[in-house]
């Protein structure tokens, strides 16, 4: 059963959200190659799902380096926990082992699981660390407040 993208699952960093839409995509791309047991596809799939998760996590983690993120370095290491795990599986697959819909469950699991409750404890330090970016860019731009100021009063 394909994963159904909800509310619950959005994080309000409209970038990460649209990349963990991305890897559900390729999670249910999996799933209908599994149906299908087209080892190429499953095998090519595999292949574009962890490019795409290790540069999604090289990203939030990049996030949560620069917001300060207390947790940023756990955090990490779960990321690579998991890109391990998911390797060993691509290994299997390549080995020949029919390892589809094992795989289906472990990610779908898995992925929920991490951007319900791994993801959503970063999102406040990195919402308000792109916040204080934003306001320092519109300053600048704006020449600030004082400048403003007394080019009204001129």
């Amino acid at each position: 059963m394909p994963i159904t993208w909800n509310p619950e699952l959005d994080t309000g960093i409209d970038v990460i959200d649209q990349q963990h839409r991305r890897i559900v995509n390729y999670i249910n791309a999996l799933e209908v190659a599994n149906a299908t047991r087209d080892r190429a596809a499953i095998g090519r799939t595999l292949d574009e799902l962890v490019e795409y998760t290790i540069s999604h996590f090289a990203f939030e983690e990049s996030l949560q380096e620069e917001a300060g993120y207390a947790f940023s370095k756990p955090h990490k290491r779960v990321h690579e926990l998991f890109v391990r795990r998911v390797n060993e599986y691509v290994e299997r697959h390549r080995l020949g082992d029919d390892i589809g819909d094992e795989l289906y469950k472990l990610l779908a699991t898995w992925l929920v699981n991490h951007i319900k409750r791994d993801d959503s404890d970063y999102v406040g330090a990195v919402k308000a660390n792109m916040i204080g970016i934003i306001a320092e860019k519109r300053e600048r731009q704006d020449g600030g407040w004082f400048r403003r100021f007394f080019r009204r009063a001129a």
